[in-house]
Parts: structure tokens; sequence; C-alpha cells
């Protein structure tokens, strides 16, 4: 029997057909029985059905049985915890010179290595798609991020089938893989209960999911799944954080992971949405930052110190400069923030709490990355762990403006918030009462040594990021420093080669192109230390500016508009527009001597080869648009519809998918039904505490004013307009809000009518409205609200305020969307209501 049990394992290591040599599959156990383990090839995936290597006669007792083995990954593959941050400039964390505690990263560096030239593309979801990809972001169709998604191979949000994820690569070669956080990559016209779902993570090869679709979200009340399904562990949990409760869920996966098989590594892709707006740490982790006053000498001071502790940590080469403070200079294209000398007390207080907020937030996110991994160690797994911890998709953020904002929305729809006016927030900052961000001025110092910061890919403010890896017994100079240049990139290739599992030939049957990146394994030796960088050549492009890598040498165009204001001026010409700078990095690491006027030759040749590597992948064709991008036409579920009707209730509908009202005239009908003893709750709204709408019937106090029905505009938690009607009584009623566009143009007013049984009951007017979005981590619901209210005050409720009568129908009418005109001043001095 043993002999012809061998004999079968034999023949089927042919019939396999999932090596491309016998030699190389690893097996555990006999072929065909039930405990039998194997590896595959990985060039086909997933694997073809091994044929049945058993006997089958007329009757069982004279037949043999078989099994297919169970799939595995190579004998000794690590588990992999991948880590990356959001919006943390390379100056942000103790680790990188810091001020901001970060003893999670501090750990992973200790006993791994620190890199220092390691780089992103400067924006969030094109780093991620690159990062799961190892391609280049236009390689797999996120040249931005899907929100200003076009329809261009290279920007069109779309990641291709023939560049799977490592996701797919490592699930189909027997990993256990999950995703927890962050998901900037699915299309915005994709992410509805409606699918399609390839495009999620599950979609992706990530087998579990645990996190947010969208650029941010709440810390509070998150639009979260679990896998494809929407859940709302924050309604009546005081006190609950995203956060924490993300690293909980981290951890009682790898527990019961390893508790239900042992021997299959995992492969966990954590990425919190901190620091990302909104900044929203705990109390607790507030009152701690506070107490060490860490930025009350300002942004100038901060760099100052930053820096000397770059040097000091070896982060920065002796050579290296700390880049002059941008007011007005040439080299910076006129680009001018405050000096913090310049400041009124009042402003020196609110940019202290704002900077305050910030750290708290990141100090909190690292503390719980920390938990994370202590429960890798808890596990008895750190050793056989590979952990890649990237501080940061890009750097710091600008999207503040320059005096911050209590409400991240303001700055995408073009307003700037006065200090003063931003003391209604204060005592609350950090809270769910706040969407907040900081002043840009803070950006460009948490980025020391670089200038700018996110959305800017010329400059290493925009795309350096601070790394730690760590993989106890296989890298040869724990605690070391490497300042070879890298990308995201790299990332997938230097899983596979420690995890021993090749890039496949095709999945799904689909040929699959070549990865772009290079292993960083490499460098993991104390010997190789200083070895040349094998990642010669990266181009990087952004919103029309762009830079080109090789060799040392980088050549970079100057940025045309500022990345913390939402201007609505004509760019100029995206080729010949723009100046360029040319900077030897490997005697000025931190571009700041720019060499384009002294070397003519170098700095044409440096652009030709951006120019070949942007043909090569999917850069072209160049565009420095940005709000054109917004508002243009993409694929949808609405796309071309004017008319939309639903009856009883609908949840958790993202903003793509939902009728869209800005900019133009529309009538919101709503047919229902009051039950005997009245009604309250929400008809339907969008949005929420930070923007948006709610059509409802009031909940009343102590029973008085139950039932009366409102309309309330929510413009950006800045003012809320009001329209009022009466209570109902039982039976059937009919609702219209009718709202007319006073003229065309992004943010413009109107007056709007609400009638009650074809009665006109209130008449109102909104010298502006909403130009751009409604909060994007909000949803469009149907019968009740899921997470904030679009109430404050007057009016105010608890969601989910589920509308106790009956929805009979409710309908949507659009009148065309009016451009004429661009964003005006909008609410800049509207008072809050």
């Amino acid at each position: 029997m043993k002999k012809q049990l061998f004999g079968l394992a034999v023949s089927c290591i042919a019939s396999l057909g999932l090596m491309g040599l016998a030699s190389a599959q690893q097996v555990t156990g006999v072929l065909g029985s039930p405990s039998a383990t194997t590896t595959i090839s990985g060039k086909q995936l997933p694997p073809p059905d091994p044929k049945f290597g058993g006997v089958i006669k007329d009757r069982a007792s004279e037949s043999t049985a078989w099994w297919p083995p169970r799939v595995v990954p190579p004998k000794r593959a690590p588990n992999v915890l991948l880590i990356m941050t959001d919006d943390d400039g390379f100056g942000s964390p103790s680790t990188f010179g810091g001020v901001i505690p970060t003893p999670a990263l501090d750990r992973i560096a200790k006993s791994g290595l620190r890199y220092t030239n390691f780089h992103s593309t400067s924006l969030c979801s094109p780093t991620r798609a690159a990062l799961i990809t190892g391609r280049n972001h236009h390689s797999v169709g996120f040249g931005v991020v899907g929100e200003i998604a076009t329809g261009f191979p290279g920007y069109d949000s779309i990641i291709p089938i023939e560049k799977g994820t490592i996701g797919t690569i490592l699930r189909d070669n027997g990993y256990a893989t999950s995703w927890f956080g962050k998901d900037h990559n699915t299309p915005f016209f994709a992410n509805s209960q409606a699918g399609p779902f390839e495009q999620w993570p599950n979609g992706m090869g990530f087998e579990y999911f645990y996190g947010f679709v969208g650029g941010d979200a709440s810390q509070w009340q998150p639009n979260l799944f679990r896998n494809t399904t929407p859940i709302f562990p924050f309604q009546g949990n005081p006190g609950w954080n995203l956060q924490t409760a993300m690293a909980d869920e981290a951890i009682q996966y790898m527990r019961q992971s390893k508790a239900l098989a042992p021997e299959k590594p995992f492969f966990v892709y954590y990425v919190p949405g901190a620091t990302h707006a909104p900044h929203h740490p705990t109390p607790e982790w507030i009152d701690k930052i506070s107490a060490m006053h860490l930025f009350d000498d300002g942004w100038e001071k901060l760099r100052e110190t930053i820096f000397a502790n770059q040097k000091r940590l070896g982060i920065m080469p002796a050579n290296a400069q700390l880049t002059p403070w941008p007011d007005g200079q040439d080299i910076y294209n006129g680009a001018k923030l405050p000096r913090w000398d310049s400041l009124s007390w009042e402003e020196k207080k609110l940019f202290i709490k704002q900077a305050e907020v910030y750290a708290a937030y990141q100090a909190y996110a690292d503390n719980e990355i920390g938990r994370v991994i202590q429960a890798v160690e808890d596990i008895g797994q750190l050793d056989n762990t590979l952990i890649i911890y990237i501080s940061g998709d890009n750097g710091a953020s600008a999207e503040g403006m320059v005096n911050g904002t209590p409400n991240e929305f303001t700055t995408f729809n073009g307003i700037a918030v006065p200090v003063k006016d931003q003391f209604l927030w204060y005592e609350f900052w950090g809270s769910d009462r706040t969407f907040p961000h900081y002043s840009a001025a803070w950006a460009w110092a948490f980025d020391t040594p670089f200038k700018w910061m996110k959305q800017v890919p010329s400059h290493f403010g925009g795309t350096a990021q601070g790394m730690a890896i760590s993989w106890p017994g296989h890298i040869g100079d724990p605690g070391g420093i490497r300042r070879q240049f890298h990308h995201v990139i790299d990332i997938v290739p230097t899983i596979l080669e420690a995890t021993g599992i090749p890039a496949p030939q095709t999945i799904n049957g689909v040929k699959q192109l070549p990865i772009e990146g290079t292993s960083l394994a490499y460098t993991w030796n104390k010997a190789s230390a200083n070895a040349p960088t094998k990642h010669t050549t990266q181009y990087f492009e952004m919103l029309g500016n762009r830079a080109i890598y090789h060799d040392g040498w980088v050549a970079a165009t100057t940025p045309v508009t500022l990345p913390w204001e939402l201007s609505t001026k004509p760019p100029p010409d995206v080729i010949t527009g723009y100046r360029w700078e040319l900077y030897n990095v490997m005697d000025d690491p931190t571009q700041n001597n720019d060499l384009a006027a002294k070397m003519p030759d170098k700095l044409k040749q440096m652009q030709n080869i951006f120019y070949l590597e942007a043909a090569k992948y999917n850069v072209l064709p160049l565009d420095n648009t940005t709000l054109a991008r917004w508002n243009a036409p993409k694929p949808s579920l609405t796309a071309g519809r004017t008319e939309f009707t639903y009856s009883g209730t609908l949840a958790n509908v993202p903003g793509s998918t939902a009728p869209h009202i800005l900019n133009k005239s529309y009538t919101i009908t709503a047919q229902v039904t009051i039950p005997a003893g009245g009604a309250e709750g929400m008809i339907v709204t969008q949005g929420g505490r930070f923007g948006g709408y709610g059509l409802f019937l009031s909940k009343g106090e102590l029973g008085i004013g139950r039932g009366k029905v409102v309309f309330l505009y929510n413009l950006l938690d800045l003012k809320r307009t009001i329209w009022e009607g009466p209570e109902l009584s039982p039976g059937k009623h009919t609702i219209v809000f009718d709202f007319k566009s006073a003229e065309p143009g992004l943010g413009k007013g109107g007056t709007g009518v609400l009638s009650v049984d074809g009665k006109e009951v209130a008449r109102n007017s909104m010298p502006n409205s909403t130009p751009i979005t409604f909060a994007e981590d909000e949803t469009f619901d149907v019968g009740l609200d899921t997470r904030t209210g679009v109430a404050m005050i007057e009016y105010r409720y608890d969601s989910p305020f589920k509308f106790t009568g009956t929805i009979d129908k409710l309908t949507f009418k659009l009148e065309p969307e009016q451009h004429a005109a661009a964003a005006s001043g909008t609410a800049k001095n509207a008072q809050k209501r």
C-alpha cells in the first residue's frame, strides 16, 4: 500500500501541473491523504485543480480515495504585517527626528532598519495602488485620487486585471489575507452596495476587510464596513474610536487565524486613517500631548529642532542643509506662509491647539499600532513576521489652508474660515463636533528638512516617507540606517522575495504584466549598508507637477499652484508653463541647491528621461486641472438620470450613488402615511454635521412640537437654513421641497419653497449653497440617518432617527447643473445656527 501511495505521489507531481520543476515542489505528508499539503509554482493563479490520483472501481471497497493537497506557502515563509499611516510628514515621528512620540515605529527601527530615502507618489490613493500592486500609480489607473478620475488608462481609478495585487498573490499561495483601515482604491462609482465588488478589498485578494471606503472618515462615526456590509458599532457606544476598534479587530483576527491554523502564515495590511484629517484622537491623548508643550515656539523653531534631531540620529547626513522657509522667494514660485513672529496671540493659540491635536492623533495611532505589534509577539510570531511600517502615504497635508479649519470640507469647497470664527470650536477641537485640520504652515514644518508637502511630487516634502522594516534573524544590522533610493512600488517585490513566492504569469487566466518595483532585500545585510541603490530611475507626476530621479539626480518642476488653495484660475500650459529645477541629491539630499541654470544639458537629459518614462507608464496625457476634473462626468449608477424614486427605507448609500443636488434646481416630493399618534424621524438626508441636508419630521421636546415638517440645509457647519412646516396629522400627506437656483455657477444660492398637501408653508432664500461636495464620509439615507445629524441646536436629533411613519413614495427631480460662473466666496462670513 505504501508503495502504491508513493507511486501516486510521484505521478501526481507531474499531473498536478503546479510546479515548473517537480524538484521545487514542497510536499508535506503523502499526496492523496487528507493531511497532505503542497506548494505551487505560483505561475498560474489560482492553481489548476489536480487530476484525481486515486483508483475508481465499481465498488468503493475496491477503490482508492484521493484528496487534493492543500496549497501552502514555501516552508519558513514569514507572516507579513504591512503598516502604513496617512498624511505623516517625514519629520513628524520621533523615529525620523520629529518631536511626536512614536514608540511603535521606534521599536521596529531598533530591531530592524530605518530607510531615509524612501518615497511615495505624493497623494493618498495613488500611493496605495502602487503599494499593493508593485507597479507605478499611473500603470494601475491611479494617476490621481479616484475622486478626480478621468477616462484615460492612467487616470480612471481602475486597477487593471493584468496587474494583480499582493493580496491575490499571497492568498492563492496559501496565506490568510486581510485588510484593516482605509480603502481608497475602490472606484467611487463602484462603492455602493450594488457593487460591482471586484475592486473592493475582498475582490482584490483580501479575504477579510474591516475599514472604511474613501479618502477620509470620522474616527467617531466612520462609514465602516465588514467586508462589503456596513456596520455601526459606534451607535449607542460613547467614546468608541476607530483607531482602537481597528487594532482590536486586527488582534482578534491574528489570534483566531493562528489558533485555527497555526502553520498558515498571515498577511495583514494595516492602514489606519491617521493622520489624515479629521484629526480625532481621544481626549486622554490630547491632554497627554498638550502637557508636553511641543509647539509653543512655532513652526520655524520646530523645523530647527527636527533638523537638529535628524543630524544627531543620522537620519540626515552631515552635508544636508535645511531648506529655507517659504515667504515669497522665487525658488518657491511665490509661495508664502506666515512667519510665527508675525502672528497675533489669538492666532498662535489656535495654531498650537491644531498642532497638539494632530500630534495626539499620531501618537494615539502609533500606540494602537504598537498594540498590534505586541499581539504578534504575544502569539509567539514576532520572530517569524516581516513587519514593514511606512510613516505616511505622502507628505504632511496642507489641506487645512493657511488658517487651518474645524471642518476639512470647507477646504474642499474653497472656503477659508477666519481664525476668530474657529474659536467657536476651540474647546472641543478633535472631538466628534469637529472634522479638523491644522494650518498649512505646520505641514511645511512636519516635512522638515524638505520643501513642499502632500500633492507635490516634484519635491521630497511631498514624497519622502520614513520607513522601518524588521524581520528578526534575517536583517543583519539591527538599528541600522539605509539611504538607498526606493519607492512604494518596491514593497511587493520585497514581500515576494521574503516569502519565496514568485510573481505569477497569469491570474484568473489573464496574463500578468511585469511588476515594476525592485526588492529592498539586498539592503538587509550590514555589508550592503552602503551598496548602490538598485532602483535607479523613478518618475513622479501629480496634477501636472512632475519630476524624474535617475542615478542620484532629480529634475523637477516648480509648482505653479499652491496645495493650500483651491484655485479656480485656469492653470498654465501643462507642458510649457512650468520652470524646471535640477538637483544632485547624492550631494544635496534636501534639494536645496538648484543647478538648472548651471547645467542646462544635464537638465535636458533628465527631462528627456521623464518623457520616456511617462510614455512607458501611462502618465500621458498630462493634465494640471483640479476643480474641472472633480466636476467632470464619470461612470456611475446615477449618470444621466434626472428622476429618482424610493420607498420604505434605504441606508448607507454613498454620495456617488445619490441624487446630485449641487449647483442646480431640484424638487423633492415625499408621499407619507402618518400613523395614529403622529410620527417623527428622517425622511431623506445626505451628509451630516459637517454639511448636507435633511427632510424630516421633528422630534420635539417633552411631546411639544413633535411631527413638524422640517427641511434643513447645512452649509458646511457654518450656517444652517431651515424651512419649517406644521405638525402632520394621522393619514396620508404629500410634502414638497422645491429649490430654484438663482443663477449659474458653483456655490450660488437660490430660493426654496416647502409645501404640504399643495399649500406653501415656508419660503426661504440662501445666498450660497455647497459648491463642490458634501461631507464625503457621510451617506444618503431614506427613512433614517445612519451617522451624524444635519441639525445642531434647533431641531437637533440623535441618529439613527428612524421615521416612524411610512414612506410610500419619495421622488427627486433634478434640473441640469449650471456651470457658468466660478465658485464664489460662499460662506466665508457665515454664522453658525
